[in-house]
């Protein structure tokens, strides 16, 4: 029986999930990082890899015939000319690449991606300009650079990966304002997500008891590779993911990008996936309920009664998308004597947004919505479910898996959604 590997590196931790033929879960384990010092980044997350895969029985082992890695966005390495990282990982939301944004804004089409002081590319910029970075040779992101040390081959991404570096999803190649900066031999060749770049090197085949001919293919991204988990698999399928903040994802035959609303697009092969994130979601429930509050109050709405309040729930002023306004006020007033009724208020206000998202999303040229799979900590309520439903008049079911780690083994599989649409 064939076995595929799939890793995760999060933020508190990393995950491994190894499926076999039929896409069934056959094993699990967990890394988890306590709070790590930048110096203690790169060293920890390699004892993470490896120690994840020694913790998966042998006898599974030994059936493993492929292995991918996603890694969260634009957490990137600067490496020497052995994959050594010669300074610390900047991680995804260091924003520190604030101070050159005028000069990606003086080369980079109007309202690109890349224009943010957290993209990838902001960060090589920042790079540039320290006394070591004469010593880089490479330029990796997180996944890149751990599926480097299972396979040994230097300079290898996903487009995926590769997309807030600048690359050109829709040509598959870097554009000429990138390909002119003095520091474009540091970027890595971008290959499709799921591609094999090689196998296991014979060193590692002996220290992880592998296979001699287990390949390593490209990762992806952590919150694609949870789209991958979810099922979704149609145009006009998406995915919300009901986490600390409300994020959206659509599938799409068109691409959409509107930097004014925060919006841009993922290349799955021959489809796109479209999507934006608010503000809003579980941070405000949170801030005013626990979680046994939650669960006893949200079964005293009934969720086919509309509520009365129309609320824009943020806990602090400012919202991109779908209403793109830096200082919009929160709206929480007025707030009823009734936990119960403040609630409903709340969760029928937070529908009401994600409606307002996905309409947005249409109006830009995204497929027509036909069904949600809903991910994160609020997919568990169904009472909210209900409410969703109301507004959003297509079916709202929990997503297959919510494991990025499961979507990557997909990947590793080739029985990714990616795979399974035929490449341009």
């Amino acid at each position: 029986m064939e076995h595929y590997l799939g890793i995760d590196f999060g933020t508190s931790g990393a995950r491994a999930i190894v499926i076999d033929q039929r896409e069934n879960i056959i094993a699990t384990e967990k890394f988890s990082f306590t709070k790590l010092a930048p110096e203690q980044l790169a060293h920890t997350w390699q004892i993470a890899l490896f120690d994840l895969i020694n913790q998966i029985p042998n006898d599974i082992r030994k059936q493993l015939k492929a292995i991918a890695i996603n890694g969260t966005s634009s957490t990137v390495l600067l490496c020497d000319a052995t994959g050594k990282p010669i300074t610390c990982p900047i991680l995804y939301n260091d924003a520190r690449g604030n101070s050159v944004l005028e000069q990606i804004r003086s080369i980079a089409p109007k309202n690109h991606l890349v224009i943010s002081a957290t993209s990838s590319l902001a960060k090589l910029f920042w790079w540039q300009q320290q006394s070591y970075f004469a010593q880089a040779r490479y330029f990796f992101h997180q996944a890149d650079w751990l599926a480097f040390l299972l396979h040994g081959k230097l300079g290898i991404s996903d487009y995926h990966n590769a997309l807030k570096l600048g690359y050109d999803v829709d040509n598959l190649g870097y554009p000429d304002w990138l390909q002119n900066l003095p520091f474009s031999n540091l970027y890595p060749q971008v290959l499709s997500p799921g591609a094999v770049v090689g196998k296991i090197t014979s060193e590692n085949c002996d220290r992880l008891n592998l296979p001699s001919d287990c390949l390593v293919r490209t990762g992806t991204t952590d919150s694609i590779a949870a789209f991958l988990a979810s099922g979704a698999d149609r145009p006009g399928e998406a995915v919300t993911s009901l986490g600390s903040t409300l994020v959206l994802k659509l599938l799409s035959q068109t691409k959409v990008n509107s930097s004014k609303y925060g919006i841009y697009s993922h290349r799955l092969g021959k489809l796109w996936l479209t999507g934006g994130a608010s503000n809003t979601g579980g941070a405000v429930l949170k801030h005013f309920f626990d979680h046994e509050q939650l669960k006893y109050l949200s079964e005293q709405i009934d969720p086919e009664v509309a509520s009365p309040f129309k609320y824009y729930p943020l806990l602090q002023p400012g919202d991109r998308f779908p209403v793109n306004d830096p200082n919009l006020p929160p709206q929480l007033e007025p707030r009823p004597a009734s936990p119960i009724k403040f609630l409903h208020g709340l969760l029928e206000s937070i529908s009401r947004i994600e409606g307002l998202g996905y309409q947005k999303l249409q109006d830009l040229g995204a497929d027509r919505l036909i069904h949600i799979y809903t991910a994160g900590g609020g997919a568990k309520n169904n009472v909210w479910q209900k409410i969703r439903q109301r507004h959003l008049k297509v079916p709202v079911s929990i997503a297959n898996n919510t494991e990025a780690a499961y979507g990557t083994a997909l990947l590793a599989g080739n029985k990714s959604l990616i795979s399974k649409t035929t490449e341009l």
